[in-house]
């Protein structure tokens, strides 16, 4: 029997030198993306914390530390209940909307044929629209004056952000109109990735179509769904261009989220970013609290 050679010191040296070149490959692929995060996450991330400790006026800029005097002020703000409360009861409506629609309609074109796919194009068209240039075109679509709704509107004396429920509804609209096809090619990916095998053995165990959706369907698409929940979430907390172009945080100041309670103070008003910058953090932190616990709640129930 052949007894194989222990490695010559060259032959080690040559796979710690090819192991080396391999590790700096790596680095060097990694280093515009390192770079890219530091300069557009980091950097502005460290700028926003010293300035939430200081004093920073928009025209003066720094004027030294005042800890936690921006944090006070950030919470006593009149606006800053009243903000979190609509932005968390407007996060809720849209995550619920988004996720019931994009689930339907995907479980609705779920099968490959001419028609559906003309429908996922169809539903998926918004999503390739800016949401500013969406708010702008609603905007004009909500008009007393301008929109094709005008007469009728008129004739019933409707508003659709003549009110705070109407202003909410309204733009809970346009959320849904430019995001539902995207949630829907989501939550498709993940039906797609169900085999037919498992429907297949729960048809054969006698499961209707709800005990199918309910107990096969809703656990394997447990990741997509968390995918989902998170990215709808995040997104729904930082509203800001929506409700910039179309109520300008009114009537009566009810629609004021939380983003554009920022950009009032930095820019508007106060123009102070020291409390502008305290109100960020505040936003960040939550959100990172909320995203964990969403995580956590879904790794729980699969596990």
């Amino acid at each position: 029997m052949r007894v194989n050679a222990p490695p010559t010191g060259a032959a080690i040296r040559r796979v710690a030198r090819r192991s080396n070149r391999r590790a700096w490959l790596g680095w060097l692929y990694a280093t515009p993306t390192a770079v890219f995060v530091a300069a557009l996450f980091a950097v502005p991330l460290l700028l926003v914390i010293r300035m939430s400790v200081s004093k920073w006026p928009l025209l003066t800029g720094d004027q030294g530390i005042n800890f936690p005097d921006n944090f006070v002020k950030a919470v006593n703000h009149r606006f800053f209940t009243s903000s979190v409360v609509f932005t968390v009861k407007y996060t809720v409506l849209a995550t619920v909307l988004l996720l019931l629609l994009g689930l339907g309609l995907a479980m609705l074109v779920q099968e490959s044929s001419r028609w559906n796919n003309l429908v996922r194009a169809s539903f998926l068209v918004p999503s390739a629209l800016g949401l500013a240039s969406a708010s702008l075109l609603f905007y004009v679509l909500y008009s007393p004056y301008a929109s094709p709704l005008a007469p009728v509107m008129e004739r019933w004396g409707f508003t659709f952000l003549g009110s705070p429920n109407a202003a909410l509804f309204s733009t809970l609209f346009l959320i849904v109109w430019r995001y539902a096809g995207f949630y829907m090619v989501l939550m498709l990916v993940g039906l797609q990735g169900i085999s037919a095998d498992v429907y297949e053995a729960a048809r054969m165990d006698g499961a209707s179509r709800w005990q199918t959706f309910w107990k096969v369907t809703l656990p394997l698409l447990r990741p997509t769904l968390a995918l989902t929940t998170v990215l709808c979430v995040t997104g729904s907390l930082l509203a800001f261009e929506q409700f910039y172009i179309l109520t300008k945080g009114g009537p009566d100041n009810s629609t004021i989220s939380v983003v554009q309670l920022i950009y009032s103070v930095a820019f508007q008003g106060q123009n102070d970013l020291g409390v502008a910058a305290a109100i960020s953090i505040i936003v960040l932190v939550a959100l990172v609290i909320i995203n964990a616990l969403q995580m956590r709640a879904f790794r729980s129930e699969e596990s």
